[in-house]
């Protein structure tokens, strides 16, 4: 029981990464359901090509992080990469803020936990040398 319970909680940061950003991968590569969950309408072939883009873009990096988690030699590299995802998100959408104006509370949310996750992973990452 003991052993599981650390299992998850050092991978805690890489499932929770999954639980949010394969959903919003899904979301940001079907137009039907972005333009009820965002208010994004997708009415050119650019801007959708760019969304599917970054669909897969999010599913190829949850990939890394499922192979984090199985394999535990993968694991430092896939917490590397979720601080370098969540951060430099975080970024973007606080720049976006200052250039552009405030989004809509989901943008806003998107902000707070991708800041979360990744100083969590940076904690992780110390916590759990290997």
């Amino acid at each position: 029981m003991k052993g599981k319970l650390n299992w998850v909680l050092k991978n805690l940061h890489l499932l929770v990464s999954l639980l949010i950003v394969v959903p919003t991968g899904l979301i940001y590569g079907s137009p039907s359901i972005l333009s009820r969950q965002l208010d994004i309408q997708v009415n050119t072939i650019d801007l959708s090509n760019l969304l599917k883009a970054n669909m897969c873009l999010y599913l190829g990096i949850s990939m890394v992080w499922i192979l984090g988690i199985w394999k535990t030699n993968y694991w430092k590299r896939a917490t590397e990469l979720n601080i370098l995802f969540m951060l430099t998100l975080s970024i973007g959408r606080a720049f976006s803020m200052v250039m552009d104006g405030f989004p809509t509370a989901g943008f806003v949310f998107g902000l707070i936990a991708e800041c979360i996750l990744g100083f969590y992973s940076i904690y992780q990452l110390k916590k759990y040398k290997t």
